[in-house]
């Protein structure tokens, strides 16, 4: 059993916490793309992901939170009035290998996946790997048509974006009057 999710906030791989740096040393918070789209999940939510594939899996399945997502540009925006300042924004450019997008599933395991509320279930695909049948018939397509992917998704706006960014513990002592 696995789980399979984007960054989480707040953490080494997140972004927030260079904003945080760079608003802080009243720096301009520097994006790469600002029409880039990231899921938005909390180190709680990922445990809570963890937890919920301990607990609901069957051998070989697969777990993707349903995560609402956001623009890096909305996200620097919220995070810059959190701290209680204008936006603003310098674009870089795009990093080498850095995606648009991230996605979570394919549109084939989109096919087959299981809704569970807050999450999906994609069960263990076992068929076999002998693959004469498929040079004479071939196999229904059994894709849904896209991918489940931070584009795709629901999208905060940067008020809702604010609202996430913050409920992190890691986020309180930076948001000016306290938390929202």
């Amino acid at each position: 059993t696995c789980t399979r999710y984007g960054n989480v906030m707040y953490s080494r791989g997140s972004v927030i916490p260079l904003f945080v740096e760079q608003i802080s040393a009243h720096r301009p918070v520097t994006v790469t793309n600002p029409a880039m789209t990231r899921f938005l999940m909390s180190l709680k939510e990922s445990v809570e992901l963890v937890k919920y594939a301990f607990t609901n899996a069957r051998p070989g399945d697969l777990f993707v939170r349903k995560a609402p997502a956001s623009t890096i540009g909305d996200l620097a925006a919220a995070v810059s009035q959190l701290m209680g300042v204008e936006p603003d924004v310098r674009v870089i450019g795009t990093r080498h290998g850095e995606k648009l997008y991230e996605s979570l599933l394919t549109s084939e395991e989109l096919a087959k996946a299981e809704d569970m509320g807050r999450y999906f279930r994609i069960p263990l695909d076992a068929r076999s790997l002998d693959y004469t049948v498929f040079t004479t018939d071939g196999a229904p397509d059994n894709a849904v048509g896209q991918d489940y992917n931070s584009h795709n998704t629901d999208r905060l706006d940067v008020h809702g974006v604010m609202d996430v960014v913050a409920s992190l513990p890691e986020m309180q002592a930076h948001v000016v009057g306290g938390s929202r």
